[in-house]
C-alpha cells in the first residue's frame, strides 16, 4: 500500500491517479491510499508527501494534522518515501519564504527564492532535466526530457551529493530533483508531467513492492 499523505495541501487526487495509471502502465496494480491516519502512514509500503503552496503555511497544516511525527518516522524507516513541490521544499532545514521558516530538516540546506529579474516569477511550465546524478527514481528517464514545474522558491541543498537533477530557468539553475537512500523528491510535478511523470512514478510504484532495506549500524 502507498500511503499519500492529507494534511490538507495538495494535489492528492492528481496524485493518487497517477500513482495507479503507473501501477497499472507497470503491471503492479497499486493500492494507493489519500489518508489522515499517522497508523496507516506509518503501515504502509511507501509514502508521498506532496505539498502546494507557501512553506509555512503547509508546515503549519502538517503540525495541526498530527501527522509531522509518522512523516518524520517514514522518511527515517528506509521505505520508499516521495516528496512533491513544497513537499519537497519543507524535507530541508529552513526557507526564506516569508521567513526564516522551519521546516523538518530530513535533509541539510535552505530553500531560496528566484533570483533572476529578467524571468516572470512563479516559474510556470515545461523545462528540461539536467541528471546529475542517476538515483532510482529516475531510472529510465533521459537526458533533457521535459517535466511540469509551478514555483517560486527551490532548494539549494548544503550536501550537493544529494541533487539527482537540476534545471534551468532564464539564467538561473536550480533543483529540480534530491535523492538520498529511500528518500526521493522533486521540485516539479510527476503526476502533471505526462508520461515522463508517470515513468517516475512507475519507478516509485516498483520500489514500493520491492523489501525494504533498512541499515543496521554495525
Amino acid at each position: 500500500m502507498i500511503a499519500i499523505v492529507d494534511y490538507g495541501v495538495g494535489n492528492l487526487r492528481s496524485c493518487a491517479k497517477g500513482l495507479e495509471r503507473a501501477g497499472a502502465d507497470a503491471g503492479r496494480p497499486v493500492d494507493v491510499r489519500v489518508s489522515t491516519s499517522a497508523a496507516e502512514i506509518e503501515r504502509a509500503n511507501a509514502v508521498v508527501l506532496p505539498g502546494v503552496g507557501a512553506f509555512g503555511a503547509c508546515m503549519k497544516s502538517l503540525a495541526e494534522s498530527g501527522l509531522t511525527d509518522a512523516v518524520l518516522r517514514a522518511a527515517a524507516s528506509g521505505k520508499p518515501f516521495l516528496g512533491i513541490c513544497v513537499g519537497m521544499q519543507i524535507l530541508f532545514e529552513e526557507s526564506e519564504e516569508f521567513g526564516p521558516v522551519a521546516g523538518l530538516g530530513v535533509l541539510p540546506g535552505r530553500i531560496v527564492r528566484f533570483r533572476s529579474r529578467d524571468e516572470k516569477i512563479p516559474h510556470m511550465g515545461w523545462n528540461a532535466l539536467h541528471v546529475v546524478n542517476r538515483a532510482p527514481a529516475l531510472d529510465g528517464i533521459a537526458e533533457g526530457t521535459y517535466v511540469y514545474f509551478v514555483h517560486s522558491y527551490y532548494a539549494e541543498p548544503s550536501d550537493p551529493s544529494i541533487v539527482a537533477a537540476t534545471s534551468t530557468y532564464g539564467r538561473e539553475t536550480f533543483t529540480a530533483a534530491v535523492a538520498r537512500d529511500n528518500l526521493s523528491a522533486t521540485q516539479f510535478h510527476p503526476e502533471k508531467s505526462q508520461q515522463a511523470g508517470l515513468h517516475l512514478l512507475g519507478n516509485f510504484v516498483r520500489a514500493a513492492a520491492a523489501p525494504v532495506r533498512v541499515a543496521v549500524p554495525a
